[in-house]
């Protein structure tokens, strides 16, 4: 007689936190387990993790107290409404957690291994309360310990490695399969993210590591397939929780998947796919609340090349770059430098190289990014070169089989990098991905440009399905806006006041100026706003935004006497007066006046140094790169008229110097 397959299921932290969804589980698992025994592999509740990782800290402090109480009571609530008694197990591994914190702040130490116990309470809970719920639905369902099952490679010297991102041995185990066929069940719910090592210690798999639980316990059943769940159906073109419009690809090859994941795609963890393409075994993605979408199915291979597949933007990515004429011709001085990242326990993802200089990204899924860490680092990379950390950075990627061969169909789509700042791009040697590492807050622009570009114009074919707007009707909320735009609500006001003028009208809104200012005043890092009044000189709305304290620039006298006929009583020092080419005349009654002076070329320093004996100027400089739409709009660089040229700054100090000018802060614009 044959033996009944293995199937192994992970449902991921929103899919574990809701009774709605539970349900769901329990309708998946019992039709799964009509052809198959099945492993059933959970996450921690929602946002659980996050209040485990912040209780080292509070415990140090002896403020763990409330964190714990929340963590107690939302487990004792679902378990309610899932209507399960698991109260003895909750109560207990809460009451464990309490002995590991008083402990830790009475010695004043938090370790890793103290840390991995922590951290591993989330999936014991959560999984105590489903396995519940199985069998209180009728399901012959018992409750697995992942540590049994996952053993680690063993000591590295690391313990932050080995303890809180531990590396797990993989492949088949006759000795689970056979432990699993004697016990006789027909579901096993188990926990995700956590193992142990050879000593028998708690350990954990990083986070996000549920994924790769799944993974392995696919492997060691020799599984016939691994299905993943989440609240997003599968892979797309794009984040859709970010680009609605974004496709979902029906299939791809592991090492497609590999990259997309490896690059940002948070519905499957990177280090997952490495079990189950050495295995053999297929994946499929799909989601909790809907199983009957259509998901993305991961293969050995697929027939799709040739074309990219996906958009993705990985954030919170640190570049460390080292610079240093020396390195030039000299033998070894990648190894040294890589020998560093390695004693300090730091994996590189990405690598650019020239002469004078290295740069390589560390990616936080695989790397503990935090000073105490990256420090050190950057101080031993000193002895040989010098070493700064970028970041916050974000890489984003053009993934798909192939891009080599479609290099010449991408120039339309490097443009939307024309007016950014590329810190390295690379290109994959395994000619899956094209990767540009850009500011972090760029990432969201950057790929909703670039999902138009390639996307925009394409429909359902054999490897793109629909989109995430036509399989669930809405956007997600984090794509939607808080409140449709002003002039929408007032639509009908609108419309009277344009039939009552008989002619078009300018309308604007006073509460969408004053949120907009509202959020300039309330940024800390300035100390002044300004308000150019080029940008409408209308009495009402200079009346606004003098009465929440904007201060104002003004490019001519004619400005600013506008201002004084609205603000009799302003005071000078809230006007700037930025003028271009002005005449003598201009400059000599904007001293007069006590306002802010601007002074945007040599011209006036050099010609009228008279004019400006000890009187406090701005200097505009030009930054040497202009930006904006079209050429004509750029306010900087060789062909602008805007500002002192960078390569006339001997000029500048003799001239103001020669002027007994006092020079009290630069202006620059780029555009």
């Amino acid at each position: 007689m044959e033996e009944t397959p293995w199937l192994v299921l992970k449902f991921g932290g929103s899919s574990v936190a809701t009774t709605d969804r539970w349900r769901s589980i329990s309708r998946i698992v019992m039709e799964r387990a009509q052809n198959a025994n099945v492993v059933v592999v959970c996450s921690a509740l929602k946002g659980i993790s996050d209040m485990l990782e912040s209780l080292p800290e509070a415990a140090l402090g002896g403020q763990h107290k409330a964190i714990l109480h929340a963590i107690r009571v939302q487990h004792h609530a679902l378990a309610e409404d899932l209507g399960v008694d698991v109260t003895e197990g909750i109560d207990s591994l809460c009451e464990d957690l309490d002995r590991l914190c008083l402990g830790a702040s009475l010695v004043g130490e938090f370790g890793p291994r103290l840390r991995a116990r922590v951290m591993s309470a989330g999936e014991l809970l959560s999984t105590r309360i489903g396995a519940g719920f199985l069998r209180h639905v009728g399901i012959d369902c018992a409750w697995l310990d992942a540590r049994e099952c996952l053993i680690s490679e063993g000591d590295t010297g690391d313990d932050w490695r080995d303890f809180l991102s531990a590396r797990m041995r993989d492949g088949e185990s006759p000795d689970l399969q056979q432990k699993l066929h004697k016990k006789g069940h027909r579901v096993y719910l188990t926990q995700g993210f956590i193992g142990r090592n050879p000593s028998g210690q708690t350990v954990l798999l990083g986070r996000g590591g549920s994924d790769v639980s799944a993974a392995l316990f696919a492997a060691a059943l020799r599984a016939h397939r691994c299905e993943i769940y989440s609240d997003v159906p599968g892979m797309y073109t794009a984040n859709p929780q970010r680009v609605p419009s974004a496709r979902l690809l029906r299939q791809l090859d592991y090492e497609e998947a590999q990259e997309l994941a490896s690059m940002g795609a948070k519905v499957l963890h990177p280090r997952a796919l490495a079990p189950l393409q050495k295995a053999n075994i297929p994946l499929r993605l799909g989601a909790t609340q809907s199983p009957q979408h259509q998901g993305t199915d991961i293969l050995q291979e697929t027939r799709f090349r040739g074309r990219v597949k996906s958009v993705s933007a990985k954030r919170g990515i640190t570049l460390v770059r080292m610079d240093s004429i020396g390195m030039w011709q000299q033998v070894g001085f990648l190894a040294d430098a890589f020998a560093c990242f390695k004693r300090h326990g730091l994996s590189i993802d990405l690598v650019s190289t020239s002469e004078t200089n290295v740069t390589v990204s560390l990616d936080p899924t695989a790397n503990t990014l935090d000073p105490s860490r990256l420090q050190p680092l950057i101080r031993e990379l000193s002895a040989f070169c010098h070493a700064e950390i970028v970041s916050p950075c974000a890489t984003v990627s053009l993934v798909g089989r192939d891009i080599r061969t479609i290099l010449h169909e991408l120039a339309p789509v490097l443009s939307a990098f024309e007016e950014r700042r590329v810190h390295l791009l690379t290109q994959a040697a395994s000619d899956l991905n094209l990767s540009f590492v850009v500011d972090e807050e760029e990432a969201d622009r950057l790929v909703a440009k670039l999902h138009g570009l390639l996307f925009g114009s394409q429909s359902q074919d054999d490897l793109l399905g629909k989109t995430w707007q036509e399989s669930f009707e809405k956007a997600p909320k984090d794509s939607e806006t808080s409140a449709p735009e002003w002039w929408r609500i007032r639509r009908p006001e609108l419309l009277s006041l344009s039939k009552e003028a008989g002619e078009a009208l300018y309308v604007y809104d006073r509460n969408t100026l004053e949120a907009q200012a509202s959020k300039l005043l309330k940024l800390q890092s300035l100390d002044r706003v300004f308000y150019a009044m080029k940008a409408n000189p209308h009495p009402g709305i200079l009346q606004t935004f003098e009465g929440m304290g904007l201060n104002f620039e003004c490019v001519s006298p004619g400005e600013i006497q506008h201002l004084q006929g609205l603000f009799p009583d302003l005071s000078p020092q809230r006007i700037l007066f930025t003028p271009n080419f002005a005449p003598r005349e201009e400059y000599a009654w904007a001293i007069e006046q006590g306002v802010h002076l601007t002074i945007d070329s040599l011209y006036p320093l050099e010609h009228w140094p008279d004019l400006f004996k000890g009187v406090p100027v701005v200097l505009r400089m030009d930054p040497g790169r202009g930006r904006g739409h079209h050429k004509h709009v750029r306010t900087a660089g060789s062909r602008s008229k805007f500002g002192i040229a960078s390569g006339s700054l001997e000029r500048v100090i003799a001239a103001v110097s020669a002027a007994g000018a006092e020079v009290v802060g630069l202006h620059a614009h780029s555009g």
